[in-house]
């Protein structure tokens, strides 16, 4: 299956309510977000839900993805928060 043109491959985290982040990858991060909220995917999820999508890191190429996606999850908690709290602070500027 080709990839689609435009539509590059991303590292997401999303945050659970109760406050675990989980770490995924998809060419339609806000497609997926969605799903996890509506139950769909992950059942990570199934636990405790998601609520807020916290970080969207793209990528060259689906393998650059889950390359990336591997080296977040080896990543102590503290890391990945730091990472979510930039990002969120500069997307929020765009806004």
């Amino acid at each position: 299956m080709a990839e689609a043109v435009g539509a590059p491959w991303c590292v997401y985290l999303v945050r659970a309510a109760n406050g675990s982040l989980y770490c995924g990858i998809s060419n339609d991060p806000q497609r997926r977000f969605a799903a996890h909220q509506g139950g769909k995917g992950a059942r990570f999820f199934r636990s405790s839900p998601a609520i807020a999508l916290v970080y969207v890191q793209p990528c060259e190429a689906k393998g650059d993805a889950l390359r990336l996606e591997r080296a977040i999850k080896r990543l102590p908690k503290r890391v990945k928060e730091a990472m979510a709290l930039e990002w969120q602070s500069s997307h929020s500027r765009d806004e």
